[in-house]
């Protein structure tokens, strides 16, 4: 694990596919155990090393992740997720082609904790959460789209959710009703760049991940 950003408060790692970034009840080593392991040794700390997780990505997804090395910035980045200063752009590859080459998707979602899966819902259940995103295709192949999502709110599964029940599932989720799974059993959804202000300095932070293998190659195609 390399670092993407730090400082004395933030850093910033790339998730690889199939890791967890907290703790669950697989009990695999999470990220944050990771993080934490890393900035021990290179402080050469011998107690405790605080690793504040401010946000999650699913597990079959790669990209990144911000992780609060005080709980100062901790506290502040919850409240800038919560109202919404946290800007973060994916990349998906899906079936097929979306009709509208940009558009803006909103719907009602609601999870399914024994499933671990989200549905489609009513505006009228109290249990459904507004959930917008808008996406821009990059570009098409033969049988998938590159696009580019920027999520407006952060509800859970959003992106796999919601381009499922458009009939353009993201390529390898068979959760979501994609057609066959990637060889590594990963989804291709990337958590592709973050944007926000820095939690004590306020300077702009935007951070770009690298790009997979597979995402490079359909660029390139």
């Amino acid at each position: 694990m390399t670092p993407l950003y730090e400082d004395n408060h933030i850093i910033i790692v790339f998730k690889e596919p199939g890791e967890i970034v907290q703790g669950d009840k697989t009990g695999d080593t999470p990220l944050s155990e990771t993080v934490k392991q890393y900035l021990k040794e290179k402080y050469n700390k011998s107690g405790n090393v605080f690793c504040g997780v401010v946000h999650r990505i699913d597990r079959p997804t790669a990209g990144l992740v911000v992780f609060a090395k005080t709980s100062k910035a901790l506290e502040r980045l919850n409240r800038m997720l919560r109202e919404g200063e946290i800007h973060k752009t994916y990349w998906a590859l899906v079936e097929g082609k979306p009709e509208k080459e940009e558009a803006t998707l909103e719907n009602f979602l609601k999870s399914d904790g024994r499933l671990n899966k989200t549905f489609l819902s009513s505006e009228k259940d109290p249990d459904a959460k507004r959930a917008v995103l808008s996406y821009k295709v990059l570009t098409t192949g033969e049988r998938y789209s590159l696009v580019e999502i920027k999520l407006l709110t952060g509800r859970k599964h959003q992106i796999r959710a919601q381009f499922s029940a458009m009939g353009h599932p993201v390529k390898g989720d068979l959760k979501y009703g994609a057609r066959r799974s990637n060889p590594d059993g990963s989804i291709s959804l990337l958590a592709q760049k973050i944007q926000f202000r820095h939690p004590v300095s306020h300077i702009p932070i935007e951070i770009e991940a690298p790009i997979p293998p597979a995402f490079q190659k359909f660029i390139e195609q």
